[in-house]
């Protein structure tokens, strides 16, 4: 995400609240790299309409588990597209979900 700043004031402002955040809840710079690595290297395979998302490591999220347990195929959720690779962009939403951004 790219965002331009017009005020630099601002700017700086949101970069102390942010460290600031960071101490309060124990969050290194070491710690968020290796979170955002994590997350790079193992990304989401299911994706529902409310942007809850699995990467299949760990337990099932409940929000997985409650639709199939309602008999929806979990690769209904599933960000794949046709071909069987990732969808290169964050961006992109699964076509099955546009009619809920309508």
């Amino acid at each position: 995400m790219k965002v331009k700043f017009v005020d630099e004031e601002a700017r700086q402002r949101l970069i102390i609240w942010i460290r600031k955040r960071m101490d309060e809840f124990g969050i290194t710079p070491d710690s968020l790299a290796s979170s955002i690595r994590h997350d790079q290297e193992n990304p989401p395979i299911y994706r529902d309409a409310r942007g809850n998302e699995w990467n299949g490591l760990g337990e099932m999220p409940d929000w997985l588990r409650a639709a199939e347990n309602a008999g929806v195929n979990p690769d209904f959720f599933s960000v794949k597209d046709v071909k069987g690779s990732p969808l290169e962009k964050v961006d992109d939403v699964d076509p099955r979900q546009l009619d809920l951004f309508n």
